[in-house]
């Protein structure tokens, strides 16, 4: 996702990300926005395809992403985040979220690193209970929906859409893989009061 200096033309735009990344650095076009937030494929590194399923021979060989994507967005000189989930991915945890923080029915922990700024990182909330569902064959129950996969006493796609914050779709997979809302409502937020800083303090150096 980039975030643009000037108002937005509302037209989406479908690309291969580095090669359009890629595209806007060369072209100098990257200088029309203030931001980028990248979220590479995940399944290289996240804990469902390292852990037990890897070791079960299930799911197949996932591209790593995360260092080309960073190499761009270093070119950019924008600040950046990178997000991925618990797992073996190779990034600076600069900041961990999770749905507790924000009254969510997911605990969804994801991680990000921040280039070229910072933010505050929130205090963990203790959970209040396990995730909802079934675990080597016994249910067990809890205030948090499982927010992956189909089987094992998951929830239904009403209750996730609840869970996550989300309304936009009603796709059970895009639901799965998304993150919640309000994490990037979070660091955008997070994000606007560094760049309003930066701002202040070089008109202050002029």
């Amino acid at each position: 996702m980039l975030v643009r200096t000037s108002p937005p033309t509302g037209r989406a735009r479908k690309h291969d990300a580095l090669t359009y990344l890629a595209d806007l650095i060369a072209s100098g076009e990257i200088r029309r926005y203030a931001a980028v937030h990248a979220s590479p494929p995940c399944q290289h590194g996240c804990a469902l395809t390292v852990g037990t399923n890897a070791s079960q021979g299930w799911g197949r060989a996932h591209v790593d992403l995360v260092a080309p994507v960073r190499a761009l967005l270093d070119r950019t000189g924008l600040p950046y985040v990178i997000e991925q989930p618990n797992g073996r991915a190779v990034i600076r945890k600069d900041l961990t979220l999770c749905g507790e923080m924000f009254g969510l029915g997911v605990i969804r922990h994801r991680n990000f690193e921040l280039g070229g700024w910072t933010a505050v990182q929130p205090a963990h909330v203790p959970h209040r209970g396990r995730v909802r569902g079934y675990r080597h064959g016994r249910f067990y129950d809890g205030p948090y929906a499982a927010a992956y996969g189909n089987g094992g006493g998951k929830p239904s796609v009403p209750e996730l859409q609840t869970a996550m914050g989300i309304t936009w779709t009603d796709v059970r997979e895009e639901l799965t893989e998304a993150i919640p809302p309000a994490y990037t409502e979070f660091i955008g937020r997070a994000c606007l009061a560094t760049l309003a800083d930066q701002i202040l303090a070089l008109g202050a150096v002029a």
